[in-house]
């Protein structure tokens, strides 16, 4: 509750400008890296978003917007995959599955799993906050 009136507060005065929320490739760069561009993960990952070596395309990993978009030209094909496998897009979890052992979508390991609610609990946290300070910005400046 305190964390929601400083948001709050802090939305007052301005400090928040904008209500976007965390969205995925944020949630997912925070929890492969805490948007480290330097990382570099056991089996030779590179990137915030600890991306194979082997479907790194070239150009610089630790340059954030190259490494943003060539995490969602991988995405694309396997979101487009799910889409036509299951006739829907996924959902919160099933991305971060996607992400970390697409194989797995249906049925991911124990580990996968726990890392897929992390990144979950993620995405939904900042979306509560955000509605928060909505809620908060419609009630001082009602129209």
């Amino acid at each position: 509750m305190k964390f929601i009136l400083a948001m709050c507060a802090l939305a007052a005065l301005g400090v928040v400008s904008s209500a976007s929320g965390m969205d995925r490739w944020k949630a997912l760069s925070m929890l492969e890296t805490g948007d480290n561009d330097y990382a570099v993960g056991r089996c030779g990952e590179i990137s915030r978003f600890q991306i194979r070596p082997q479907l790194w395309p070239g150009g610089n990993p630790q340059n954030t917007k190259a490494a943003l978009t060539v995490a969602q030209s991988i995405m694309q094909a396997r979101v487009e995959r799910f889409e036509q496998t299951h006739g829907r897009s996924p959902n919160d979890f099933e991305f971060y599955v996607l992400w970390n052992a697409p194989a797995e979508v249906d049925h991911p390991v124990s580990c996968v799993v726990e890392r897929a609610q992390r990144y979950v609990n993620l995405v939904q946290r900042d979306e509560r906050q955000t509605q928060a300070v909505v809620s908060f910005r419609r009630g001082a400046n009602p129209s």
